[in-house]
């Protein structure tokens, strides 16, 4: 371990580092006001930039709980988050829960229109199957389970993350501010996890 005291704004020093880090890890008081506007913008500004994982800490004490928390969609984009996040699993010789939230679009609730929640429900849980599969063969001591609430993914993680000693999100790096490139799930789960939260970028 090595040690540098460095001056400058707090997101650009650690950006700075991003060259070279593997993952870089943040605290996080979560105090309200002005003062935890300012930590909150260095945490969203540093996740939406870096380009290797970037780790939030808050700093209330919690009991330590095993489970890894990972949220997939239906997109390529979440593998490398679900891939950090089955190494996370295997290092800490802990559970892997892998959550798919769904919402009906806004149509669905036309009394014209029907559907099957039964078979929506099913082809959720064949989705988590097939992005589960990628990596489950190269981590054969990883126990997974899998969920797919019908729920806001805010809403879904955020409540697993109870559970969790590590809740994984994937951040798909679009857009053209910090705040942007995270996406609305990505600083969701930042303000309001209960455990700490990895950010993982998608490779451009």
């Amino acid at each position: 371990m090595t040690t540098k005291d460095v001056e400058g704004l707090p997101a650009a020093v650690l950006l700075d580092q991003d060259k070279e880090a593997t993952e870089i890890v943040l605290g996080c008081r979560g105090r309200g006001g002005f003062a935890g506007a300012l930590l909150g913008s260095v945490s969203t500004n540093v996740a939406g930039h870096a380009r290797c994982p970037v780790v939030v800490v808050r700093g209330e004490h919690r009991r330590v709980r095993g489970e890894v928390v990972v949220g997939v969609d239906d997109s390529p984009e979440c593998e490398p988050a679900l891939a950090y996040a089955f190494e996370q699993a295997r290092l800490r010789g802990a559970a892997l829960r892998v959550v798919h939230a769904w919402q009906l679009p806004v149509h669905a609730f036309a009394p014209e229109i029907s559907y099957d929640l039964d078979e929506i429900r099913e082809a959720q849980h064949r989705l988590i199957g097939d992005r589960v599969r990628v990596f489950a063969s190269d981590y054969p001591q990883v126990s997974v389970v899998q969920e797919a609430p019908s729920a806001h993914p805010v809403d879904a993680l955020t409540t697993a993350s109870g559970q969790a000693g590590l809740l994984v999100v994937g951040s798909h790096g679009r857009g053209g501010l910090g705040s942007a490139l995270l996406g609305s799930v990505s600083r969701g789960v930042l303000h309001h996890a209960r455990c700490p939260v990895a950010v993982v970028r998608t490779e451009n």
